[in-house]
C-alpha cells in the first residue's frame, strides 16, 4: 500500500503531503482544489507521460514522491530489486520509495528506491502496487500481472510458499551475479595493472639503469642546469694562466690564486673543475715555496 506521499509545484499544488491507509481511498473536494493533480501525480509514479504544463507556473520542475509498504515475496518488491531498488525490510515487510520529476522543459526522471531507472519500471511496478477506479481504469484486471496475482492467491499456501521459495532463490540468484559480476571487475582491473606493470619493466630493461647511475645523472642535471657560470669561470681561470694581456705587475702565485678561486666558485655544479682548482692550489703552493727559497 502506498504509506505516503508528497507532492511538489504541480499544477495548483506548492508543496502537499498526503498519509494514506489500507485499502480503498478516496479523493474528494471542491473544484480546483487539487483533486486532478494528486490523480496526475499518482500517474507519474505509476508510469504515466509526463506533461510539462503540469508543472506550477514560476517553477522549473515538479515532483511526486511515494513511500510504499509491500511484502518482500511480491513480484513488485523483485521487480524493484531487479532494477537495483534499495529495500528496507523490518517486521516481514518492505519500504519502497519511487519519485518521479517533471522539469518546465518536460525532461523527466525516474527513481525506485533510490535509483535512477527507466520510466518504464515504474509503469510495471505501479499495475502491480495500485488501481486507480475511475473512468475504464480498472482495465488493470485484463492484464497478465493481475490474472497471475490472483492465481497465485487461489493457490492458497502450497503456491505461497512456492512463491516465497522462489523469492528467495531469485534474491540468492542475484546477489550471486552481483558478485560475479564484482569478481570479473576485479580481475580485469588486476590485468590491466599486470599490464601496466609489464611494460613499465620492459622499458626499465631498455633504458638498462647501472648501479651508481642516479648520482651520474643528478651531477650531469647540475651540471648541466649551471652551463653558462661553468664556462665563464674556466675561461677567466684560463685566461689567468695563458693570456698573453695580463699586466707586467701580476706575478705568476697571484695568477694561479685567481684562476683557483674561479674554479672553486663553482666547483659545487661540476666534480672536475673542482679537482682542477685543488690542483691550481697544490701549484700554488709549490710556486709560493719556490718563490720563497729563491727570495732567500
Amino acid at each position: 500500500m502506498i504509506e505516503e506521499m508528497r507532492i511538489r509545484d504541480l499544477g495548483v499544488i506548492t508543496d502537499a503531503t498526503l498519509n494514506l491507509g489500507p485499502g480503498l481511498t478516496v479523493v474528494t473536494g471542491e473544484t480546483g482544489a487539487g483533486k486532478t493533480m494528486v490523480i496526475t501525480a499518482l500517474g507519474l509514479l505509476r508510469g504515466a507521460r509526463s506533461d510539462a504544463g503540469a508543472v506550477r507556473l514560476g517553477a522549473r520542475s515538479a515532483s511526486a514522491e511515494a513511500v510504499l509498504r509491500l511484502d518482500p515475496a511480491s513480484p513488485a518488491a523483485l521487480r524493484a530489486a531487479e532494477a537495483g531498488a534499495a529495500l528496507e525490510e523490518y517486521e516481514g515487510v518492505a519500504e519502497l520509495i519511487l519519485a518521479r520529476t517533471v522539469t518546465s522543459e518536460g525532461r523527466s526522471r525516474a527513481y525506485v528506491g533510490g535509483r535512477a531507472a527507466p520510466v518504464g519500471v515504474l509503469a510495471e511496478l505501479g499495475d502491480e502496487l495500485v488501481v486507480v477506479h475511475g473512468q475504464s481504469d480498472q482495465l488493470r484486471l485484463k492484464g497478465a500481472p493481475a490474472q497471475r496475482q490472483a492465481l497465485d492467491k487461489f493457490g492458497g499456501k502450497p503456491v505461497e510458499e512456492a512463491l516465497r521459495d522462489y523469492a528467495d532463490a531469485f534474491r540468492r540468484w542475484r546477489d550471486a551475479l552481483a558478485e560475479r559480476d564484482r569478481l570479473r571487475s576485479e580481475a580485469r582491473e588486476r590485468l590491466r595493472e599486470a599490464e601496466g606493470l609489464e611494460a613499465a619493466l620492459t622499458e626499465i630493461g631498455d633504458l638498462d639503469p647501472q648501479p651508481g647511475e642516479d648520482a651520474a645523472l643528478k651531477a650531469e642535471s647540475m651540471r648541466l642546469g649551471n652551463l653558462e657560470e661553468l664556462r665563464t669561470a674556466a675561461l677567466v681561470a684560463h685566461q689567468a694562466l695563458v693570456s698573453e694581456d695580463i699586466g707586467a705587475s701580476a706575478d705568476a702565485v697571484s695568477l694561479v690564486d685567481e684562476a683557483k678561486r674561479q674554479l672553486e666558485a663553482v666547483a659545487e655544479h661540476d666534480a672536475d673543475l673542482g679537482k682542477l682548482a685543488e690542483r691550481l692550489a697544490e701549484v700554488g703552493y709549490l710556486l709560493a715555496d719556490i718563490s720563497a727559497e729563491l727570495a732567500g
